[in-house]
């Protein structure tokens, strides 16, 4: 009576497991989520670093893949430049990083919803951009949880022709907003930089 007791139990305790849950195939995204939350110790200059070099990146593979849709598909491409996450790679950078991604022209240096710190960053790259001077890349802290990586596309590219053709100057800018929660989450600690 005891062993059909234990075998009853046995039973109920197996039918109770769910092994087609999938647990096993996330163990993978499971172990990357609890690297992401571990503490970490974070100075402002690797943070600093990580957001420089992740900008670099970011801002040439978004450009690329411009570039790509715009010469594919010519008709299409016009609007993945107002609305860049319709373009696969960069809707996959945006999720990987923590970042949003977005092509800016003459006509968002006023807006009025950007900091004013950049709107000054994007009024010195039209005037880079209208006296035929180069301009480089630019990392700047907006305030205590963001910074924004800024790199201009070069006048003669096809995204300046296309994107921009209704400009008086040829400009864009490529912004990158960073979280700074979202930087230290997805850095692995043992990779930093002292």
């Amino acid at each position: 009576m005891k062993r059909i007791i234990c075998i009853a139990m046995l039973a109920v305790a197996f039918t109770g497991c769910d092994f087609k849950s999938g647990r096993i195939e996330n163990t993978k995204e499971l172990s990357r989520e609890i690297k992401a939350s571990q503490i970490k110790r974070v100075t402002n200059v690797q943070l600093i670093s990580s957001a420089d070099e992740w900008g670099k990146k970011i801002a040439q593979i978004a450009e690329k893949s411009l570039k790509g849709e715009l010469e594919k598909n010519p008709d299409t491409g016009l609007a993945h430049c107002r609305d860049l996450s319709g373009i696969p790679v960069i809707a996959a950078l945006e999720k990987e990083y923590g970042v949003k991604v977005e092509l800016f022209g003459i006509n968002d240096v006023k807006r009025a919803d950007l900091h004013a710190k950049e709107r000054e960053i994007l009024d010195a790259y039209a005037y880079s951009a209208k006296s035929n001077t180069q301009a480089g890349d630019n990392l700047q802290q907006l305030n205590d949880s963001l910074l924004v990586y800024n790199a201009p596309v070069a006048a003669g590219s096809v995204i300046c022709k296309k994107c921009m053709a209704s400009q008086d100057t040829t400009f864009a800018v490529w912004r990158l907003l960073f979280n700074k929660k979202e930087i230290i989450r997805k850095l692995d600690a043992k990779q930093l930089k002292d």
